[in-house]
């Protein structure tokens, strides 16, 4: 098990740990169908809906590790859903 913020550091979903952070403590991310702050602990099998504002990502956690490097962390995870909202660019 681990925390939010620091799964989400360590798989690159986002870039910096005070980031996600922030984006947990504000509401925007739920396990498992509830609302999650930072300190929340993940597990594999945990489902994560995270609300970038005009993208929301479903992911399923594959994987817990402490550390890894960048060609690895998306094996931490399997992307379920990848949204972006009606009228706003698709990047690339």
């Amino acid at each position: 098990m681990q925390r939010l913020d620091k799964f989400l550091k360590v798989s690159r979903v986002i870039k910096r740990r005070i980031l996600a952070k922030e984006i947990c403590d504000r509401g925007q991310v739920m396990v498992n169908g509830r609302v999650a702050k930072a300190g929340t602990t993940v597990k594999e099998g945990d489902t994560l809906v995270i609300n970038f504002g005009r993208r929301v990502l479903k992911l399923e956690i594959v994987s817990v590790k402490e550390n890894v490097n960048a060609g690895s962390a998306s094996e931490l995870y399997r992307v379920i859903e990848d949204v972006y909202n009606q009228g706003s660019p698709r990047l690339k």
